[in-house]
């Protein structure tokens, strides 16, 4: 605790002729990028570092809000048979010029090819040099559905489908589709260093990447050729890395940091009587769920599911964990996002039964299992830790002894992307505001190497939703997602357990930051009073 505080302390006397001027801004963020190329992750912690900062999109979600705008796009027109996307780009956008690239021409359509070449292309000479992977575009089925993109001009390309993806301008707005140098992937290339563009990033968005340094700190230079003029009010953007959330928020306090990310419950209501404080707060479009991994016997049983899903406790962890900032989640997205199934009911937490179901299934005397924790905090699970104590203590009335295991959060998601848990505690936020960004991205057959920790691949309920993306109708599509929740309940490869509120603290001087649906933390437009 003191050496982060110390760290925290030398950041403020080194930039404090800078915060006189109100031109630094540190974040105390709550971990460790993996790295700096959005498309190679899935976790908003790699995204605030990196798409949020140092990146853009062809097209871009309004701050705080999940209608999208033009990005690097002016305009796009869409074909009749909405398979044919055709942008204009903005001109006189200028990539970052760094001590590692020097760009001697501005941003163009070679560079819009080049990105989602990437994600499509695994015979890309620069994919086979960098050996990155690039498991969100996967799992959307991007990297299957985009069949050409063509420069039709150098300011205007064309991107064609093979079928209709009614969310694709949605989707494309993420922050996997982080537009990158062309130019600075030839140039690793040649010098076979095409890993460093996870290392050394180059994009034309707010801030420039300096140095950083893990588990420590990452230091952005404010872009002064930024091409949104006015949406730059920073010299300096600091991230001081501090995993504990009683250490960001002393820092808070002592001024060592001007915003900090996922407050603890239980210093909520301090927060909000510090005069010094402010601490905004909205619904959460997020949940935390429990994930089974139904590759592993006997977790591949219905049966088995049941009995997990009906022995644990939700009331008693949202009140234990969540503390009153967070609802019961029934379903496998939130009740604000549209064609949430509002038919849908919990199994009533009842031992008996869910001891019944384990005999049937053969398990009568139970069995063991693992049950893995993140080692931080999310927006939608403010202590995991203690959540799978709970669920440990639930599920032992039952006859099942669960063994709870951690990694460090850069190796806990690689390792259970490679299916290594039994069971886990993870969540999602929206990232576009489609019903396919939870059912497809979650729960979809394209993810169950990403994304779809269960590793559930169900042939109806799979039919539904690759359907419903390809209908630009939205009444016709809800039929199809709500159908699609019921087969979700009945085969339970996850519970889902809350949707937590967001509280995003920052001290009074900060001005113009909005809290994301999405639960990134962006720096567009913010300033300090």
């Amino acid at each position: 605790m003191k050496a982060g505080l110390a760290l925290a302390s030398v950041l403020a006397l080194a930039t404090g002729a800078s915060l006189a001027a109100g031109k630094t801004l540190i974040y105390c963020s709550e971990g460790s990028p993996a790295g700096f190329d959005p498309a190679r992750y899935t976790a908003g912690t790699d995204f605030d570092a990196s798409a949020e900062t140092v990146y853009n999109r062809l097209v871009e979600f309004v701050p705080g809000s999940t209608q999208i705008r033009p990005g690097l796009a002016d305009k796009w027109e869409v074909s009749a048979d909405g398979r044919t996307y055709t942008f204009s780009l903005h001109k006189g956008v200028k990539f970052h010029t760094t001590p590692y690239f020097k760009p001697t021409r501005d941003f163009n359509a070679d560079d819009v090819v080049f990105t989602f070449a990437r994600l499509t292309d695994k015979n890309l000479p620069f994919n086979k040099a960098s050996n990155a992977t690039y498991p969100y575009a996967s799992d959307m089925g991007m990297d299957s559905n985009i069949a050409k993109v063509e420069k039709v001009d150098p300011y205007t390309v064309k991107v064609t489908l093979n079928k209709v993806d009614a969310a694709f301008l949605q989707n494309i707005a993420m922050s996997f589709a982080s537009v990158m140098s062309a130019e600075y992937a030839d140039q690793l290339l040649k010098a076979g260093k095409a890993e460093q563009i996870n290392t050394q990033p180059i994009g034309t968005g707010p801030f420039i990447f300096q140095a950083y340094q893990k588990d420590s700190v990452i230091r952005y230079n404010g872009n002064p050729d930024y091409w949104r003029k006015g949406e730059v009010k920073l010299d300096k953007l600091i991230f001081a890395i501090t995993t504990d959330p009683s250490v960001r928020y002393q820092k808070l306090q002592k001024g060592e940091c001007q915003i900090m990310s996922y407050p603890r419950p239980a210093d909520l209501k301090a927060m909000q009587s510090n005069p010094a404080l402010k601490v905004p707060s909205q619904a959460g479009f997020n949940l935390g769920y429990v994930s089974y991994n139904v590759t592993h016997k006997p977790l591949d049983k219905v049966e088995v599911r049941q009995a997990l899903d009906m022995a644990i406790n939700k009331k008693a962890i949202i009140d234990a964990v969540y503390q009153g900032a967070g609802q019961l989640a029934t379903n496998p997205m939130p009740p604000t996002q549209w064609s949430y199934n509002k038919t849908l009911k919990d199994a009533p937490l009842d031992v008996a039964k869910a001891k019944a179901l384990l005999a049937k299934a053969g398990l009568p005397n139970g069995f063991e299992i693992t049950l893995w924790a993140m080692p931080v905090q999310r927006p939608y699970n403010p202590n995991a830790k203690l959540m799978a104590e709970m669920i440990q203590n639930d599920w032992a009335k039952i006859g099942v002894k669960a063994k709870i295991v951690t990694y460090e959060w850069g190796e806990y998601l690689k390792r259970a992307r490679a299916g290594e848990d039994d069971a886990m505690l993870i969540g999602w936020n929206g990232d576009n505001g489609d019903p396919d960004n939870w059912l497809g991205t979650l729960l979809g057959c394209e993810a169950v190497d990403g994304n779809n920790y269960a590793k559930w691949c169900q042939k109806d309920f799979n039919d539904l939703i690759v359907k419903a993306r390809s209908l630009p109708n939205q009444a016709e599509r809800t039929k199809l997602y709500e159908q699609a929740q019921v087969i979700f309940k009945r085969e339970v490869p996850f519970t889902p357990v809350a949707h937590s509120t967001v509280y995003q603290p920052m001290r009074k001087e900060v001005d113009g930051f909005k809290i994301s649906p999405f639960g990134l933390n962006s720096f567009y437009g913010v300033g300090l009073k």
